[in-house]
This record gives C-alpha cells, structure tokens and sequence, in this order.
C-alpha cells in the first residue's frame, strides 16, 4: 500500500560524522496511539543508519527486558529496508530531550506502537537508496530494485551495496510517500526467527544494570525502613564504619545508606548498622485486618459505579437459579532475576545513570529532581534488564543512586539485595470480589454482580480490568469498585487487573455453567457468538486440546478466555489430583494477536506468561505482619520448578488485524484455567490464591 508520509515530521534524512545515511523518524507513544494523534508536529524519537560498512543499526527508544522487543522492531524495519538481515544490529540511545515525548514500555506496547511508522521508516530507506543507486548509474529508479543490502540494475544486473550507496542516498531528500508490501510479500515478518539477543546472553557479552563497573566507582547498599512508610529517627554508624572497605554512612530521604569499596563490604556494614525508626500508621497493619477491610468494603452499596447493563438487581429477583462466591488473591511481588540496581555519577554541569529501567523518561525526570539539575543535564544510559514485569517502570530505584551519589565525585552503584527486592517492592495490589449471580430455567447467565475492593495505583480501571470489561454477553451485568487502601505501595504486574481478575471473572463463570447444567465451552460459545475473534480461539483451543474427550479418574480439563493488551486468548489446563497432590500436566493456549511479527516470539512469550501467572497460581503470595514483608526470599516465595512445568502448546490464529501484545497475554488466564481444571476432577471450588494443600484434600 502507498502511505504518505510528513517528510518534516516523520522522516528526516542526513549523514553522520562516520559517513552513511541516517533517517530519523517518530514512534507514537501510548496516549498518542489511544488518541491517534498523527505524527505531524511531533518530534522524530527513533533513528536508523546505513553504514558505509553496510552494518544497519536501529537505534529506538524503547527497551529489552526477554520479551524480543529488539528482534520484532528489527524485524520490521528489515522486511522493508530489504536488508541482510545478518547485518542488522540494535542499540538504546538512552534519553534525548530532542526525541520528545515518552521514552520507556509498559503494557506491551513495543510491537503495538511501532508496527507501522517501523516499515514507513525501512521503506522510505530504502526508496533513497534505490533513487542513489539510480541516479549513479543514469537510469530509472523504477529498474532498480533491492534485496539483502544490494541495489540491483534489473537490465544489466549491476550491483551496488547499501553501504556504497549511503554516503549518496544521505544527501537525498526522503520521499513524500513509500509504498509497503502486502503481507503475502513479507520475507521475515511473519517467519520464525532466531533472537538478535540470544548470543551476547549466552556468552556473557550482552551489559545488564547489574555489570556496570566505571573506574574510580563506590558500591552502596541502603537501609530502608521495614515498615512501609516509616522514616529513620536516628542512627549510630560507629560499628559500621568499623568493616574494612567503607567509606561514609549517610542518610538520604528514604532511609541510610553504607558506601563502601565493593558491594560485599558495603552489606557487611549495614549489618553492623543501628537505626531507629518512626515506623508510622501502617505498622497497625497486617494481612487479616487487610482483609476484613476489604471484605467490609465490598458489602457497602456506595462503590464507584464501573459498568451497569440492565437491571442485575431485578434479573437476580427474578432468576431461576441464583449463586454467590467470593474470590480473593494476595499480594504478589515481581521477584526479577537481576534485582534492583543502579549506577549513578552526580556532578556539578551533569548526571548520568546507568539502570536497566523500563522507562527512560521517568528515570530522567527522578534523576533531575534528586540531582536539582535541568533534564537536559541528565544522561540515561539504557542497559538490558534481568526481568521487569512493571516493576522497573518505576525510577524509585533511581532516584535513591542519584541521591547517594549527590554525595561524591564519583559514580556509585547502589544494589538491592534480594531481601530488599522482596521486601520494599510495589505489589501487584491484593483484591477481593463478591459475586452474585443467575440463571434462567435453561440455565443460562441472566445476571452478574461484583463488587471489588482493592488498593488503587491508576484509578479504578487497572482494578477492574478483567471483570468490567468481559465480552460475555450477559443481559444483566454491574460493577462497582471500592478503593481500600492499606498503605502497602502497589503498581504495575504482568497483565495488571487482569492477572485477577480474570481468575475471578472466568472461575465464577464455570459456577454458573455447573449451577445451570452446561458445558463450560458451550456456556462461552454462546456467550460469544457475536465476538468472531474470541470465538475462533476457543474453538481452537478446544479443538486441539481434545475438550470432551474421555480422561482417566482424577484428572479434569479447565477452560479460560481473556482479552487484554489487544490479543485475544485461550487456554486449556489439563490436570490431576491424586491424594491432594496437584500436577499441571498439559496446557493448550490459542491467541490471536492479530499480525505477528515473529511467531517464536509469540511462542515462547506464551510460555513464558504462564510459567509466570502459574507461579503466582500455585505459590505466589506476599503477607503483611505489623506492616512489614513476612517474605525475603525465594525460599518463601517459590516459583515453579522445571519439573512442575507443564507440556505447553501455543497454536496462532491466523490474522492480519492490527498487532495485539504478547508479552502479557497469556499470564491471567492460567489460573481459571488449572482452578476450573481442579473442580472438574475433583468437584473442589478454588476461590482463592495462591493455591493450598487443603483446598485440595
């Protein structure tokens, strides 16, 4: 197709001081996409360069955290370019006040927002370089075309490589328009592809935060207050200054931090450290008070009003059968490979930061506000980060180095233990739902109620998600929201609301299939049948998991539909309980995501998300006592073993409808899926998370 493109705005052509073609252009961001504000008037935010080399590096303002964000863009870019794709390479050119906008990714949004504008960019290089190559040999550029980094005269087979060709093309101006390809042309996106990022992982080359080393650098640790909250009301650093290798103890705003020669000495110091604490309000806190808040909440009438569709009341007056359940889940940490860290050097004309960090931006405005420099002072360097899952889209982390490092003429790592990961994180907030519900003489859905009570981080969407917004089409339907909280610090978590609510929207909808004699694949079947996409999936799913098939005593198959972060998804646990002992054998997932990229993306981040949500399924859980973390670490907060992992099969519906995300598709409908499992081989309702021994007995 022939796309127009704002050459001031969106592409922007020129050379380096290395020599090649450098094209910058703009990447919407996520308020820009939800507002499909055009790219006029915006400033470029990713750029591309053809080497004189014929190395192609992307450089792109989002970042890389195992989800293949760099392998897809690249993908992108390549299909268009007509690129070797042996000679593509990737970098984070950090933050950069003439980028403009938002710099960072949450909520999968890398493929999303950059699909697009990523193939504009590649083809508007390419036709530069074709209309170069022509003007070189003094022909049409209609007679030229490429293929892997070469130009090709299509009437005398002449060939000029990309990288010969740069020094020309930049001089050029970039076309008012380029032509994309149909997906039936497409020669990299939509094929499996090997990750750029793999080997540099496997061989130790590949920077994360964690491997920043500078020369003359200190290494902090800090000391925070256990309680959420609480502020230091002294301290006595004598015997910590004591320990070989530190060298100053000093208080910032969020507790007392030990620098010292290395990262060991430094926590050997804080050991020694004595602090008193003003430990505040939460320290009345805990779990069971926690919970009887929200209890409490959800039996009010006055919750904030989230959808209302018919009359739920007088349909539950009315119903032929009627249910009520409660659901609830816990607490849950992010509990990252490589925990919190990051690399600071504060001076008088600037700051810079090293952090694996999910949000460039944020991190430069926290860096600014600590250092009391300009933004345009502060420097973000972006390295690969050991595991995000929302967690560092936060800059608390940030803002701590930089505020140590204020202190010294050096650069100053800060490193959290994994104690302090575990135990000064922002949860995925816990939640608790009462349902109602009812079914008609046939046994169909007729109304729906459900009132959740949950701490709030980003209004009252992010705690509904998963129940408000389901596509069933019950005729009578409410949801109202109660904002309870607790003072325990929640944020974004892999797939956000949806990661419970989707456990209590979709395992309350198995009891009202049973309560009315149905199948659950039949019940969701007709309460989809006006949604195509959803439909499909689950017609797949069902069909490759063999849903009505016999299986031996003691097993049981569940069923979960989801549809978040634009993909549409379906699975199908396959279990058995024996002696109450519960084995997860099997899982059949259907997504349709729209247009893939890189279908070994979308597999192994399809596995990936339900090795996450099972985790928090089976073992997740963080408790408060007296408002402090009772976990340290993974001995308390386990995650699943190899051996607990199940077979998982991952089956794409075909599409070209507008790219979904992936990364966070299939983590909320694991749970439903094994707790629907659970009831059907045993008749044992599971109502709350993580799942225990005794529910199983």
């Amino acid at each position: 197709m022939s796309v127009a493109v704002n050459r001031r705005n969106f592409l922007r052509a020129g050379a380096t001081a290395a020599g090649g073609l450098m094209l910058g252009f703009y990447l919407p961001d996520r308020k820009a996409r939800a507002a499909e504000t055009p790219a006029t008037g915006n400033k470029l935010n990713a750029f591309v360069l053809v080497g004189n080399d014929d190395i192609v590096t992307l450089y792109i303002h989002k970042a890389e955290m195992g989800q293949g964000t760099v392998t897809s863009l690249s993908m992108l870019l390549a299909e268009e370019l007509e690129c070797d794709w042996s000679k593509i390479r990737t970098e984070f050119p950090g933050v950069n006040p003439a980028y403009g906008g938002f710099q960072g990714v949450v909520g999968s949004q890398s493929i999303r927002s950059s699909y697009t504008s990523l193939r504009q960019a590649g083809a508007g290089a390419r036709d530069m370089l074709l209309q170069a190559a022509a003007q070189k040999w003094g022909v049409d550029k209609s007679s030229c075309r490429a293929e892997k980094s070469t130009v090709i005269n299509t009437a005398t087979n002449a060939r000029l490589t990309y990288g010969s060709l740069a020094e020309a093309a930049s001089k050029l101006p970039p076309p008012g328009s380029v032509t994309l390809k149909d997906a039936s042309q497409f020669k990299i996106v939509g094929k499996p592809t090997k990750r750029l990022d793999t080997p540099g992982k496997v061989d130790g080359s590949t920077t994360f935060g964690i491997d920043i080393r500078l020369p003359n650098m200190l290494y902090a640790v800090l000391q925070r207050c256990p309680v959420f909250g609480g502020t230091v009301a002294s301290f006595d650093d004598t015997n910590a200054k004591t320990v070989p290798g530190v060298k100053r103890v000093i208080k910032i705003s969020n507790g007392v931090a030990v620098v010292a020669d290395n990262t060991w000495a430094a926590m050997e110091g804080r050991r020694k450290l004595t602090v008193q604490w003003d430990e505040g309000k939460v320290a009345a806190n805990s779990t069971p008070g926690i919970t009887q808040s929200f209890a409490e909440a959800t039996q009010q009438t006055d919750g904030a009003p989230q959808r209302k569709v018919g009359d739920a009341s007088a349909a539950l007056a009315t119903a032929a059968k009627n249910l009520d359940a409660i659901y609830q889940t816990p607490y849950l940490a992010h509990a990252t490979m490589e925990p919190l860290n990051c690399t600071a050097w504060v001076r008088s004309d600037g700051a810079e930061v090293w952090a694996s960090t999910q949000m460039q931006s944020g991190a430069r405005t926290i860096a600014a506000q600590k250092s009391g420099l300009p933004q345009d002072k502060v420097q973000i360097h972006s390295e690969y980060m050991g595991g995000g899952f929302g967690r560092r889209g936060g800059s608390d982390y940030v803002g701590e180095a930089v505020e140590i490092a204020k202190a010294f003429d050096v650069p100053v790592k800060l490193t959290w233990s994994r104690e302090d990961d575990m135990q000064h994180d922002t949860y995925r907030p816990a939640s608790y739902c009462r349902f109602a519900g009812g079914v008609d003489a046939d046994g169909w859905p007729v109304a729906w109620t459900a009132s959740i009570a949950c701490p709030a981080f980003a209004g009252a969407n992010t705690s509904t998600e998963g129940v408000r917004d389901i596509a069933y089409a019950i005729p009578n339907f409410q949801v109202h929201y109660h904002d309870v909280n607790p003072g325990v610090p929640v944020s974004y978590w892999r797939s956000v609301g949806y990661s419970q609510n989707t456990f209590f929207a979709e395992s309350f909808l198995d009891e009202m299939a049973h309560a009315g004699g149905k199948d659950p694949v039949d019940l969701r079947r007709r309460l989809l049948a006006t949604n195509g996409r959803l439909l499909a999936a689950l017609e797949l799913a069902a069909n490759k998991a063999g849903w009505g098939k016999p299986l031996p005593a003691g097993w049981g198959r569940g069923v979960s539909v989801v549809n978040n972060i634009g993909s549409n998804t379906v699975q199908i646990a396959e279990v058995s309980v024996e002696k109450g002992k519960l084995k997860v054998h099997r899982v059949v997932c259907a997504v349709d995501c729209g247009a893939v990229v890189n279908p070994a993306g979308v597999q192994q981040q399809i596995a990936s998300g339900i090795a996450f949500g099972l985790s928090a399924a089976l073992k997740g859980g963080i408790t408060i006592k007296n408002g402090r973390v009772e976990q340290g670490n993974f001995h308390q907060y386990d995650v699943v073993r190899i051996d607990e992992m199940p077979k998982v099969e991952v089956h794409i519906v075909p599409s070209q409808a507008a790219s979904g995300g992936i990364g966070e598709a299939s983590t909320p409908g694991i749970a439903p899926a094994v707790c629907n499992a659970i009831f059907a081989a045993t008749g044992k309702r599971i109502r709350q998370l993580p799942i225990r021994p005794e529910d199983l007995a």
